[in-house]
């Protein structure tokens, strides 16, 4: 361990539903290329990466291929997924899943805290959910489907139909921190970057925040609601806690005193408002520090479309890093991509590159 200041850093944890594209790639390069940049200057570094592994679209998945849950995830993480590390040659500190013990033991204890603070409740929910997002759709994430899908309504980033749900669910009293949000927003203008990013973020807050609900009852691959386990935990609410679990919260408190706050949590734009309006809010529930910054890096596109498995433009890491090698690809996406905006992949462009500036 370095003597010098504490710099954790974390990519999100990555979906395992699938195998990984390019656009993980990016920001695994990205997180790995800033903490190498730390450990130079001699701080106490800590990359962070995962695996995501709950949730219902999982669960519909393994079911697809005739397997269990826990055992197509586990087949995914060591496949696809830490594979993807050594391709890339990311020097990560910790690797975090949400299927480990240490992870479901956290998050109980998190939630078990804010249920015993008043911040939980019971009620019953009736919404449009995406699978594909694991989330319950605001209207203005909500569009009319077009060609095959037309006369319904489809997920605005998906371009799927959603599903009616009503269930009986817990809910987080997030309406509460509305006020408080906007506050540290004002107090902590490096809190969300880029400023685009930022003022996305607080245009939503000032829209108002509803309560949120992190439980469902109508599956149970997920980690049990701790006094009720005829419930799991909703599967965003799950995730988030994924950095403060790998880092001994309410099993290492020294670790933990050492590596809270996080220093960056760097997610793509179409999962910020669960990282710098959710999660914020989560912890000052438990009374827990903020990050200290959000940072929401753009898309990948590939022919103008961000990247997806369903439209055939989800592109393997290896496939670029068998003709051109690993060292090319980790400079390509940080020479060619402006770090917060969208940027384009194309074959040419990288080969172009390749040729004028690496050979």
């Amino acid at each position: 361990m370095s003597s010098g200041r504490s710099f954790y850093i974390t990519t999100p944890i990555f979906y395992v539903n699938d195998v990984p594209h390019i656009g993980h790639a990016y920001n695994e390069v990205a997180c790995d290329l800033l903490a190498r940049w730390h450990r130079q200057a001699g701080d106490d570094t800590w990359l962070l990466t995962g695996t995501d592994e709950h949730g219902q679209k999982i669960l519909r998945t393994a079911t697809a291929h005739d397997t269990s849950p826990k055992e197509w995830v586990d087949k995914l993480v060591e496949s696809a997924w830490k594979p993807l590390l050594k391709t890339l040659n990311i020097a990560n500190d910790d690797f975090i899943r949400t299927t480990d013990e240490r992870h479901e033991r956290g998050v109980q204890i998190f939630l078990q805290k804010l249920y015993d603070a008043g911040y939980i409740y019971a009620g019953e929910f009736e919404a449009l959910y995406c699978v594909g997002c694991e989330e319950f759709k605001p209207d203005s994430e909500i569009v009319d489907g077009t060609g095959e899908y037309a006369g319904q309504k489809v997920c605005a980033i998906h371009s799927k139909p959603m599903e009616l749900l009503r269930e009986k669910n817990y809910f987080f009293s997030m309406s509460q921190f509305q006020d408080a949000l906007l506050q540290y927003y004002a107090d902590h203008p490096d809190f969300i970057q880029p400023e685009s990013a930022r003022n996305e973020v607080i245009s939503f807050v000032q829209s108002g925040l509803k309560d949120l609900s992190i439980s469902r009852s109508s599956f149970d691959w997920g980690i049990k609601v701790p006094w009720d386990e005829s419930h799991v935990i909703y599967v965003w609410f799950d995730a988030l806690l994924n950095y403060v679990t790998a880092i001994g919260y309410e099993s290492d408190p020294e670790q933990f005193a050492r590596r809270w706050p996080a220093s960056v949590h760097m997610v793509g734009k179409d999962i910020l408002r669960f990282h710098a309006v959710i999660w914020p809010a989560m912890l000052m529930a438990a009374g827990l520090p903020l990050p200290e910054r959000v940072f929401g890096h753009g898309w990948l596109l590939v022919g103008g479309e961000k990247m997806s498995k369903s439209k055939a433009t989800g592109i393997a890491p290896t496939q670029i890093t068998d003709v051109f090698g690993t060292d090319a690809f980790r400079y390509y996406f940080m020479r060619a991509i402006t770090l917060g905006s969208d940027g384009s992949f194309s074959w040419e462009d990288i080969h172009a590159r390749y040729h004028a500036e690496l050979a």
